[in-house]
């Protein structure tokens, strides 16, 4: 009885390190059924795991500082545009500095302008005071789009309306280039003369008004891109933290989407950019999705989709692998998939 029961600890023990071996566990996986539920007759080469992401990934927006959160102005799969505003935090401190830096530069021009100056210093205040409009302008537009998008949103406003405001923001930003290129060549020429004392106290008084704008600027998360809202985890009068492990928003362009698979280091040499591979997916059984891998990482690392807390002795290096999905049909982001690795596949050059 005694050595029955050591037969079978010992057994139990062959297969569990045969279960946990690359090799088994490859075989295992690529053991699977057709789509038309017939046994696969394809020897793969490698499978990997992977993971469906948006070809710009999925892009966590969180706050530069802790603040609390004024207002939230997108919802779940709502499609955004580069540069909306997405969630404002409290902003009444940052408001009150801008105001203050209002005052300074009005106070400084005041007290320029009735002072008296050449015709080159003249061409030069000409510049610098079409500089500093340009960029009031840019602050201008840009709230001014802010408002449009909130009744845009509402259906209180136009596509048109949208399209309007967003070309004035552009035409104000290309402006303010146009405007700060032509100040620059005023002041390397060597007929123009150096700031006065009192010229010298406004650029002081603008420059403080431009940190207290980007000060403001910093209360509006904005969509670095055009894209999808994918999660949204704010709500009005929470305390934000600055921590991509508590994103407020995550966002991406999922007009186009992909796998990114990784791929034990062991079957690198099995794998090609530009090879076709098939990708299968626990929720959609018997039916497979082409991809094409379109660049391998150049280097190996701990593996990110399956781990679990500290790195474990046991734990496998992998290779990153990206593959292109030209239909993804029903996939999401963040779905786990197989990723399978035929040289059969590699398409002809």
């Amino acid at each position: 009885m005694f050595k029955r029961d050591i037969a079978i600890f010992g057994a139990v023990l062959v297969l569990v390190a045969c279960s946990t071996s690359p090799d088994f566990a490859q075989k295992f996986r690529a053991d699977e059924l057709q789509p038309d539920g017939t046994a696969s007759q394809t020897s793969w080469d490698a499978v990997a795991l992977g993971r469906v992401e948006p070809q710009s990934r999925e892009i966590k927006i969180v706050p530069p500082a802790p603040a609390q959160i004024a207002d939230v102005r997108v919802k779940i799969n709502e499609k955004v545009f580069a540069g909306e505003l997405l969630i404002r935090l409290d902003d009444d401190e940052a408001l009150a500095r801008v105001a203050a830096a209002d005052a300074q530069v009005a106070l400084h021009k005041r007290a320029r302008n009735d002072q008296s100056t050449s015709a080159a210093a003249a061409d030069r205040r000409k510049a610098e005071d079409s500089v500093a409009d340009a960029e009031r302008s840019v602050a201008d537009m840009r709230s001014a789009l802010d408002k449009v998008t909130v009744e845009w949103r509402a259906g209180h406003a136009s596509q048109t309306d949208l399209e309007t405001a967003r070309s004035a923001l552009s035409r104000a930003q290309d402006r303010v280039m146009e405007q700060q290129n032509g100040l620059a060549k005023l002041k390397i020429s060597g007929d123009t003369p150096l700031p006065t004392r009192v010229e010298g106290e406004l650029n002081v008084a603008r420059a403080e008004w431009t940190l207290a704008q980007a000060a403001l600027e910093k209360t509006r998360l904005r969509a670095p891109i055009d894209g999808t809202v994918l999660q949204v985890d704010a709500r009005k009068g929470e305390l934000a933290a600055p921590s991509t492990d508590s994103a407020l928003l995550v966002l991406g362009d999922v007009s186009a989407l992909r796998v990114r698979a990784e791929l034990e280091e062991q079957y690198l040499a099995r794998v090609r950019v530009g090879q076709n591979v098939k990708i299968r997916a626990a929720a959609f059984r018997g039916r497979e999705f082409a991809g094409k891998v379109s660049s391998i990482a150049g280097i190996v690392g701990q593996g990110r989709i399956n781990s679990r807390g500290p790195r474990k002795f046991n734990d496998v290096d992998v290779l990153e692998v990206l593959v292109d999905l030209p239909d993804s049909g029903p996939l999401v982001v963040g779905e786990l998939v197989d990723v399978y690795f035929s040289s059969q596949q590699t398409e002809t050059q």
